[in-house]
């Protein structure tokens, strides 16, 4: 991993999701160039065991249910009495209801509710919270779609809509900040190993490495350099953007 020590020095970074995987291997990138960072996630152990190991006075964790907007709010109140107003919001929160999936025709409108609320509804909460002081001072916000979006995936049509509404989301709101300073991106990673991956059949994980070119499946590291880039002053030109991190799946 290359890392640019000091870029994000003074800033505060904002994740959710934040427990394991991707969410954790971004905050831990966060803190290691130099920022501070709120992070939630529903696992309060999975936060202990992700970044209990960070220093205290850099990092604030919260378990929380990313779905409840009060929890929002004293998420994001407790962030900035902290450590001042948010710079960098990384919503990565996101449920796939794997475990509930079926066929369309025999699907379940609560199943579609509550993975609507997860991957979607909860990053327009997040955003809007932050959005008022971002209109003030500028700021980065990056949102986790996913490849599923562009590819579909049989079995979990209410988790590629739900991502491809990130996708519009991205897009509109990125058009309504992008004069106050503001870029609004998102990443749309394919196969990565995390414990979601882990807890799929290997016949299906095989399926997925034989259709990714790169042949191989990616780490959380991979994208947590991608989401530090869209984050930093580099990407202060990019806004609007999903950016597909799936070893060329997306070519096929």
């Amino acid at each position: 991993m290359s890392v640019a020590t000091g870029r994000f020095e003074g800033k505060l970074a904002m994740v959710t999701g934040a427990g394991n995987g991707i969410g954790a291997a971004t905050a831990r990138r966060f803190v290691a160039e130099g920022a501070r960072v709120a992070a939630i996630d529903l696992d309060a152990a999975g936060l202990a065991e992700g970044l209990g190991d960070l220093p205290q006075d850099r990092v604030l964790t919260m378990a929380g249910d990313c779905t409840d907007i009060a929890v929002l709010e004293v998420f994001h109140a407790a962030a900035t009495k902290e450590f001042g107003p948010v710079d960098i919001l990384f919503n990565n929160v996101g449920q796939s209801g794997r475990e509930r999936s079926a066929p369309f025709h025999a699907s379940h409108e609560e199943v579609w509710r509550f993975v609507f609320e997860v991957s979607l509804f909860s990053t327009m909460r997040l955003s809007r919270l932050v959005a008022p002081a971002m209109r003030e001072r500028g700021g980065r916000i990056v949102n986790m779609s996913s490849d599923a979006a562009f590819v579909g995936d049989a079995g979990l049509v209410d988790y590629a809509t739900a991502k491809m509404g990130i996708v519009g989301f991205t897009r509109s709101l990125a058009r309504e900040l992008a004069p106050h300073g503001v870029t609004v991106n998102a990443v749309a990673p394919g196969a990565i190993r995390t414990r979601a991956h882990d807890k799929m059949p290997v016949e299906v994980l095989d399926r997925i490495k034989a259709a990714t070119p790169a042949g191989f499946v990616g780490e959380p590291e991979d994208v947590a350099g991608v989401v530090c880039f869209l984050a930093s002053q580099d990407a202060r030109f990019i806004t609007g953007q999903t950016l597909l991190i799936d070893g060329g799946r997306w070519m096929i």
